[in-house]
C-alpha cells in the first residue's frame, strides 16, 4: 500500500477520510472486491499516485460534493485536486452550508464562477462563456454583496463545480441561494459537441474533470486543460483495466497514457 506523505494529501483526500469517519456502514462500490489504492481508489496494480504532479495555473477550483460522491471510486472530481494545488472541497448541505466555503465565495480576492448550464440561470444571473466577459478587479463590489475595497488587483478565478449525478447537481444548485448571484460559466452546445468528439470511446459520460478541462480554456489556459484531459484518460484506462472492462484487442499499453500525461504536463508547465 502506498503511503502518501501528508503534504501530498489534498482537499479531496481529506474530505474522503472525513466522510468515511462519519459513515455508519462501509460504502459498497461496484467492484468492491478489488484491492484499491486508498488515495486514488484505483486497483493497486493500476495506481496512478506516483505519476501525479501539480499544474502551474492561475485558477482555484472549488468542489461542492453531494454526500457520498466523494466515496465513489469513479468520482473524477478528485482528479482536479490531483493536479490543481489550490483546490478546495466541501460536502453540500442544504440547511448548513460550510461557513469556510461561503466565506471563500465571498472573499473579494476571488472572482467566483459557477460552471453550470445557462438554462438553469436564475432571474438576473449573469451567464458568460469566457472570463474576459467579467471585470475581474477588486475595485468593484463583489457579485455577492461586499464592502467596497480600494484595491484594483486582479481577482483570482475561482471555478466552482457541483460534483454529483446530474439530478443531484440540479438539486444542489436550486437549493443553494448563495450560488444564484454568481456568474454562470456555461459552454455552448457546439463546444460540448466538439469536446465529445475528442474524448474517445469510453463508457464515462462527460465528467466533472472533463468539464473542468473545458473551464481551463475559458480562462485562457488551454494547455492546462489538455493536461487534465490526459490525466482523466489515464484514470479511465486504469479504472477499466482494474475492472477487467477491456477486451484484449482493445488494450493499449498503460505506459502510452502515462507518457501522454507527462508530455502534457511539460507543455502546460513550461515557462
Amino acid at each position: 500500500m502506498l503511503a502518501l506523505p501528508k503534504e501530498q494529501q489534498h482537499a479531496v483526500h481529506r474530505l474522503y477520510q472525513y466522510r468515511k469517519s462519519i459513515s455508519t456502514k462501509p460504502f459498497a462500490a461496484r467492484g468492491k472486491k478489488l484491492v484499491r489504492c486508498p488515495w486514488c481508489l484505483l486497483g493497486e496494480l493500476f495506481c496512478t499516485c506516483l505519476h501525479r504532479e501539480y499544474l502551474k495555473t492561475s485558477a482555484n477550483f472549488m468542489l461542492i460534493m453531494y454526500d457520498d460522491e466523494v466515496l465513489k471510486p469513479t468520482n473524477s472530481g478528485r482528479l482536479i485536486a490531483d493536479l490543481v494545488p489550490n483546490t478546495s472541497a466541501f460536502l453540500w448541505s442544504r440547511t448548513e452550508p460550510s461557513k469556510q466555503m461561503v466565506d471563500m465565495i465571498n472573499d473579494p480576492k476571488y472572482q467566483p464562477m459557477l460552471i453550470f448550464p445557462e438554462q438553469y440561470a436564475q432571474e438576473g444571473q449573469p451567464v458568460i462563456e469566457h472570463i474576459n466577459q467579467l471585470n475581474c478587479s477588486t475595485e468593484n463590489p463583489h457579485i455577492i454583496p461586499q464592502a467596497n475595497h480600494g484595491s484594483s488587483a486582479p481577482k483570482i478565478p475561482l471555478l466552482i463545480l457541483l460534483d454529483g449525478s446530474w439530478r443531484q447537481a440540479i438539486k444542489m444548485f436550486k437549493k443553494s441561494p448563495y450560488l444564484h448571484k454568481l456568474p454562470l460559466l456555461s459552454f455552448t452546445p457546439e463546444t460540448l459537441a466538439t469536446y465529445e468528439l475528442r474524448k474517445g470511446s469510453h463508457d464515462f459520460q462527460l465528467s466533472t474533470a472533463e468539464v473542468a478541462a473545458l473551464a481551463f480554456h475559458a480562462i485562457d489556459e488551454p494547455l492546462q486543460g489538455l493536461a487534465l484531459s490526459a490525466w482523466f484518460d489515464l484514470f479511465v484506462e486504469s479504472s477499466l483495466l482494474g475492472r477487467n472492462r477491456r477486451l484484449k484487442e482493445d488494450i493499449v499499453p498503460i505506459q502510452h497514457y502515462i507518457d501522454n500525461f507527462k508530455q502534457a504536463m511539460i507543455n502546460a508547465n513550461q515557462l
